[in-house]
């Protein structure tokens, strides 16, 4: 797996930091910071979370 975001399109929900802490963070605008974009097979679940709780579509998993 590997994780991509688009920090353009983020709008600042916080749901993949939420979710998703080893992989995501935000900065001090709100906005994703990428931790890890190759994270290991048991946080695979909670990146496809976040991916999926992200308003804006910003996080991008390729399997």
């Amino acid at each position: 797996m590997k994780v991509r975001v688009d920090r353009e399109a983020c709008i600042g929900a916080g749901q993949c930091a939420l979710v998703a802490g080893s992989i995501f963070d935000q900065d001090d605008e709100g906005l994703v910071i990428l931790l890890n974009e190759t994270p290991g097979e048991s946080s695979h679940a909670a990146a496809r979370k976040a991916a999926t709780l992200c308003p804006a579509k910003a996080i991008v998993i390729e399997e």
